[in-house]
């Protein structure tokens, strides 16, 4: 499935936080949004996921504007996971899985067998499958994240956005997550787009990266192209060093900040 944002400019208000964003997402793709806080990074995924109307320009999939579709039929095609969601406490997370279901229950009440097979798929690709009966406010930080996903894939969608899906998980938890986001996009062919703020995960689980600054984006490609020590410095304000590992993915180690040095 392939997604065309064109000439996309959009914010809140009288502001506007993007502007003339041009990229396409590869079908069966991996990329994530990095920027600065405040770049636009969330506001450009809500446009996607038609949370938030742009002010001007196009967003397609497959050719299609995204507002053409119905709201099941979008949501049976994209999923899109906020950086903040709650659900009640003593929902199990076999409850909470089953509501990424409703796009493809068109009036039906009540699962079917094949709803009851996704359920359980999803819950066995996240690992929670012998969780599925405990209450979501019982669980970890990163099991309630897990809990979360395996929703968005019993949705069964081809294009899955995610706005920082580590946040204020442990480091161990930070690699269950992405570890299990690349096993979706390699397995099921999911096309991800994420924003992540750390640069180290970033670059290795994504195909590619965009960066934005100044509301609009200011380099794309792949992880060695985009995580150099210049583009660091003046999307980030720090000096930093690049240590490939030995598959080639850069590493980035910031040594420090040039936020108001000269040479920023």
């Amino acid at each position: 499935m392939k997604l065309e944002v064109k000439k996309l400019c959009g914010g809140y208000g009288s502001k506007l936080v993007l502007e003339d964003l041009d990229f396409e997402l590869e079908s069966g793709s991996v990329t994530a949004l990095l920027g600065a806080n405040g770049c636009g990074k969330s506001t450009l995924l809500k446009m996607i996921g038609r949370i938030l109307t742009p002010k001007s320009g196009s967003i397609l999939l497959d050719g299609k504007a995204v507002g053409e579709y119905d709201t099941a039929e979008l949501a049976r095609k994209m999923a899109i996971l906020p950086q903040l969601h709650q659900a009640p406490g003593d929902l199990t997370v076999a409850e909470l899985t089953a509501f990424g279901r409703f796009p493809h229950k068109k009036g039906r009440i009540g699962l079917n067998a094949y709803d009851r097979e996704m359920i359980g798929d999803a819950l066995q690709m996240t690992r929670l499958y012998d969780l599925r009966n405990r209450p979501v406010g019982t669980l970890s930080g990163g099991e309630r994240q897990r809990a979360w996903i395996a929703m968005t894939l019993a949705q069964e969608p081809e294009i899955l956005l995610l706005d920082e899906p580590t946040t204020f998980l442990d480091v161990c938890c930070q690699f269950e997550i992405t570890e299990l986001i690349r096993k979706l996009n390699r397995e099921r062919g999911i096309t991800v787009l994420m924003i992540l703020h750390d640069l180290n995960l970033a670059a290795g689980c994504s195909d590619r990266l965009i960066m934005l600054k100044d509301r609009r984006i200011y380099c794309s490609g792949a992880p060695g192209e985009v995580l150099t020590v210049p583009n660091l410095c003046a999307v980030f304000g720090i000096e930093a060093k690049i240590i490939p590992n030995e598959t080639g993915v850069p590493y980035c180690l910031a040594v420090g900040s040039v936020r108001g040095d000269s040479k920023s």
